[in-house]
């Protein structure tokens, strides 16, 4: 019987998650074979008429690590990497089978993830991408400073990213200037977009604005983003505090990648009834 037969008959279970609010519905493609297409994935994600969310995670039973991870943003495109949705897995998985470490995979690659004290959950997102063919950009450049108004910085984390450091991220239209900047033909594959300010010594406020999502209160990959390019621009260290609209992550760009650490939460699990698969597949 094919996957999607077996959603109809039976519905399809999830599980609710959030890191600092950046919200994620979570399939396990471990207990049967999944077949998420753009269609499910918009329909899911409509927070009138599905669940909502603002990324989707698939998780299967391949490649090299413990579980592999597929993401999914609410307009049904795809995305090589989710830090706070990946650290929220990480936490189940650890849960389930009571280590306290695990590797995951992704389309970005092998990512470690470790449970530390006070419910925190870190994961090394690798090495970010400086080159502009990595990012990738459109053409040759410097990604420290793009020829942009405001010369923004632009940074590979498995998905392209563009920051502003701005004299106060709060007083910024991020809907309007977000969805302008996404669409930059510099950007062929489109880009998260992030405003930052520092606030003190080796501390930034950051806003965020999601490719394919919109505004968000948080992203893992946009404060690693943002933590390398202030280091880039000698505007902090490598190890820096990133308070954003649902609260604080910490991030340390080491040798062997950059590091993010923060909360995550399972808030609940549900089902997708029959009735609803067949009315949205």
């Amino acid at each position: 019987m094919r996957a999607m037969e077996q959603m109809r008959d039976s519905g399809l279970g999830f599980m609710k998650m959030h890191g600092l609010g950046n919200d994620f519905v979570v399939l396990d493609g471990r207990v049967r074979e999944i077949d998420v297409t753009p269609a499910l994935a918009q329909a899911i994600g409509h927070r009138n008429f599905g669940v909502g969310f603002d990324q989707l995670a698939l998780i299967e039973a391949r490649g090299a690590g413990d579980a592999h991870l597929t993401f999914y943003n609410s307009d049904g495109s795809t995305s090589a990497a989710c830090g706070n949705a990946t650290r929220c897995i990480a936490a189940y998985l650890m849960d389930e089978s009571g280590r306290d470490s695990l590797t995951l995979t992704t389309d970005r690659g092998e990512l470690a993830a470790v449970r530390g004290e006070g419910g925190l959950v870190s994961v090394n997102m690798g090495p970010p991408q400086l080159d502009w063919q990595d990012i990738p950009l459109a053409h040759e450049m410097d990604t420290l400073e793009l020829p942009i108004e405001g010369a923004p910085t632009a940074t590979g984390m498995g998905n392209p990213h563009c920051t502003f450091f701005v004299e106060d991220a709060e007083a910024v239209d991020l809907p309007s200037f977000g969805a302008k900047h996404e669409h930059h033909p510099l950007y062929p594959q489109r880009t998260n977009v992030q405003v930052a300010h520092v606030v003190g010594p080796d501390h930034l406020r950051m806003r965020v604005w999601e490719r394919g999502v919109g505004v968000t209160l948080a992203s893992g990959s946009s404060s690693c983003a943002t933590a390398v390019a202030a280091a880039r621009r000698g505007l902090t260290g490598r190890k820096v505090q990133i308070d954003l609209d649902g609260g604080t992550l910490w991030i340390d760009w080491r040798d062997d990648g950059v590091w993010m650490t923060g909360r995550t939460a399972h808030v609940f699990d549900g089902v997708l009834t029959q009735a609803w698969l067949e009315a949205n597949t």
